[in-house]
């Protein structure tokens, strides 16, 4: 794309305009290895056996506080935990060091995992693939309030894994965990939750479960820490990346002439990253949003789309194989539809999973081994395809490099200033290209390393990766350093170079000789590169 800033500007220009982006990037590292804190916390707690003699589902049973429930120090060893009267409670968040503590809306959101401590009986054994109903009832109450308001309520089913590799009585079952809710925002001080175990004599539930001893309960939330520090980094980068991007697009305007594909592209890419940026997230500290997990899913799903996209043509565009005609959307389909075949698949898992959350937060498609399978189907088969999605881009960019280093046997019979000139947009393209195949990189292990955190509980897998704040700032800040980049040297420059085809670019024959029009500089610049020359050659 000739005629842009990236082609025109002065290497003292570059130079401190690129070192301004590295010092801004270094600093989203640090802000996140140094200021914030880990993003998400994990807390463990044991629900309390609670007695309910009038085994009333819709009354409400807590463990402390005034009218706590009366507690059972240790079950029955006959199990009547099907009979209803035994309800497990569960107040969080729980006091620490005799200090009653509170959520803050910073938190944001919560997702609660179960872990069901079962004690090996003969007489009683767990039963492969049982069958566990669950009477899940989730309550609120702010600082100001004594009565508990129900937020959701349902009757859930999940499927017991529990595995006994010696077995001996007394001794635990290791049962795989088992998703309960998922909250998408944290807007009240106080939750209680009542879980019972109804009866099933006509129906195969809540048979075979063993001696259900005890019932943990993993609680995962955004770190408040965190959270302000990643609102920061968005309520900065939202007015820095529309300044730029506003002014992009008055250049391009100004041209006199329709937007080029590339210039398109760049343009989608900064409105992208500006919708991901906008930080509607403060609204949470006002506004009950339980379904801002999946808006936030599908503003950073509209991005990767764009970014994904922008790469194939931005790396199609420079291979120069077209001949010479005008390239379209048209001309990349078969490319750009992989990426919205696999950003499709994952918006429809979001949907059904985040979606569905919204209505009932104690559904999950984790729950069923049919649905266990297809949702890590899913993340699998979209971790592989960013993977070769990567490997493809790193061809394409070889080939690319390929292509210029071809093109460059004709640099020889150009004018010494139309050489250096051309030879200077060579190099600093090369550097570009280099820096969107490491930005592709940090990209692709960002987006695999967040599916495995966020999904290793669900999974229940022996997974152990730190998922530190310094990748997750860094790698945001890279995408909008990246963005403003490309609007800042891809816009149109003022300066103008007689009509000359480039040395990498495509004849209208197909050749590969490729024919230059002598350039007539200023006398002025002809003096000092032939004192230049002379110096050099007397060296």
């Amino acid at each position: 794309m000739a005629g842009t800033v990236l082609e025109n500007l002065s290497g003292r220009k570059l130079f401190v305009l690129t070192s301004i982006l590295v010092i801004c990037q270094i600093v989203c590292f640090l802000i996140g290895g140094l200021i914030a804190p880990a993003p998400s916390v994990a807390t463990t707690m044991i629900a309390t056996k609670c007695l309910d003699p009038e085994a009333n589902r819709t009354k409400w049973v807590y463990p402390r506080g005034k009218g706590g429930c009366r507690i059972i120090e240790q079950l029955a060893e006959d199990n009547t935990l099907t009979d209803g009267n035994i309800v497990f409670a569960l107040q969080i968040p729980f006091p620490k060091d005799s200090v009653i503590l509170d959520y803050t809306r910073w938190q944001q959101n919560m997702i609660g995992i179960l872990q069901l401590e079962i004690i090996y009986s003969k007489e009683s054994p767990v039963l492969p693939d049982a069958q566990l109903m669950i009477d899940a009832r989730l309550a609120y109450r702010n600082d100001n309030e004594k009565e508990w308001k129900l937020y959701a309520e349902s009757m859930e089913v999940r499927t017991l894994d529990c595995e006994f590799e010696d077995p001996k009585e007394g001794h635990n079952y290791n049962c795989g965990l088992i998703p309960l809710f998922e909250l998408g925002s944290l807007h009240h001080d106080f939750y209680l939750i009542n879980i019972r175990l109804p009866s099933s004599k006509d129906q195969s539930y809540n048979k075979g479960i063993g001696m259900l001893e005890d019932i943990q309960l993993v609680t995962i939330h955004q770190n408040g820490g965190f959270t302000k520090v990643w609102f920061s980094l968005k309520t900065i980068f939202t007015p820095l990346v529309l300044f730029v991007l506003v002014w992009y697009w008055q250049r391009v305007k100004a041209q006199g002439r329709p937007p080029a594909l590339l210039e398109k592209l760049i343009f989608f890419l900064g409105v992208a990253i500006e919708f991901l940026n906008l930080p509607i997230e403060w609204l949470t500290l006002f506004i009950d949003m339980p379904y801002m997990l999946l808006i936030g899913d599908i503003r950073q799903g509209i991005f990767y789309a764009a970014l994904l996209s922008f790469w194939l043509v931005f790396t199609g565009e420079h291979l120069m194989e077209s001949g010479g005609e005008k390239n379209t959307l048209r001309t990349y389909w078969k490319h750009l539809s992989a990426v919205a075949v696999g950003c499709v698949a994952l918006f429809l898992f979001d949907l059904c999973e985040r979606g569905a959350h919204v209505a009932n937060p104690f559904y999950s498609l984790w729950a069923t081994p049919l649905g266990t399978r297809l949702a890590l189907g899913l993340i699998i088969a979209a971790g592989i395809s960013a993977s070769l999605y990567f490997i493809f881009l790193s061809w394409m960019v070889w080939r690319v490099f390929q292509n210029i280093s071809a093109k460059r046997t004709a640099l020889p019979a150009m004018s010494a200033v139309r050489r250096m000139h051309y030879q200077g947009i060579i190099y600093r393209f090369k550097f570009l290209m280099l820096t969107t195949l490491a930005c592709a990189a940090m990209t692709v292990i960002g987006f695999i390393l967040g599916q495995v955190t966020e999904d290793k509980w669900k999974w229940d897998m022996e997974v152990h990766i730190e998922y530190t704040s310094a990748f997750y700032t860094g790698v945001y800040g890279m995408w909008n350093i990246y963005a403003m980049a490309l609007l800042s040297l891809y816009a149109p420059s003022h300066k103008r170079w007689p009509p000359e085809r480039d040395p990498y670019a495509n004849t209208n024959s197909g050749t590969e000789e490729i024919e230059f029009t002598r350039l007539e500089p200023d006398t002025s610049e002809i003096s000092a590169l032939a004192s230049f020359a002379k110096k050099v050659a007397a060296d």
